[in-house]
């Protein structure tokens, strides 16, 4: 069995030289940029929910709402859980979708004021390894207790755009090497109603009950 490695990752912004007055030009822009723009203006909310839950979960709700002030269209933009979708295409289409609703909707979008314009950004991401390898439960929960919360991100939230499926690392590897409640447990775990130090808390204390419960089977199969 294939011990588990720690990654990281550090991201380089890129300012992508594309702005947007108005709804229009925002849906414009969603349907135009490359996929790595709308993952910084959706997943990097993600990461800000380390300490704290975001009034807003994404760039574009939050510019909606705060700079053209239209509260029903940011709250509909807010509503999409970024979380519930596989890949980014799907995240964008629904994005499109909304947008579109909207401007049909209307005969002329709103303008910001001048200086107020979204701009169109980029992420580009570099996975780092780190010092931290598991071979078993027990090395696995200890690596949890000291890793950075950019790993947990990376491990649990990229994890589901790298594979494709509503799925992460640990819960991966915890299956392959013979864990399947714990696995499940942890694939089942409502990600985005925890801040990630809040998730990385609950994933040890599961992967803790666990390992008590392991050990008391095993006491109780040799007294057997």
């Amino acid at each position: 069995m294939e011990s588990f490695r720690f990654y990281t990752r550090v991201t380089q912004v890129e300012l992508l030289g594309k702005k947007a007055r108005n709804a229009k030009d925002l849906l414009e822009g969603i349907k135009n940029v490359p996929s790595s723009s709308i993952y910084h203006h959706t997943h990097r909310f993600l990461q800000q929910h380390r300490y704290f839950s975001p009034e807003y979960p994404n760039d574009f709700s939050y510019w909606v709402t705060n700079a053209l002030g239209l509260r029903k269209l940011g709250e509909n933009i807010a509503s999409v859980n970024i979380i519930q979708f596989d890949n980014i295409e799907q995240l964008r289409s629904k994005f499109i979708e909304i947008l579109e609703d909207y401007t049909k909707s209307v005969s002329k979008p709103r303008d910001c004021i001048p200086g107020e314009e979204f701009h169109f950004m980029s992420s580009r991401i570099f996975v780092i390894p780190i010092p931290f390898e598991a071979h078993t439960v027990e090395e696995f929960l200890e690596c949890l207790k000291k890793i950075t919360l950019h790993s947990v991100y990376f491990h649990v939230f990229e994890a589901r755009l790298r594979i494709k499926k509503q799925d992460n690392d640990f819960s991966r590897w915890l299956k392959d090497l013979g864990c399947a409640e714990l696995a499940n447990e942890i694939l089942h775990l409502d990600s985005y109603t925890y801040t990630i130090e809040g998730l990385r808390r609950k994933i040890i204390k599961i992967t803790e009950k666990y390992i008590d419960a392991c050990r008391e089977k095993s006491i109780g199969d040799v007294n057997a």
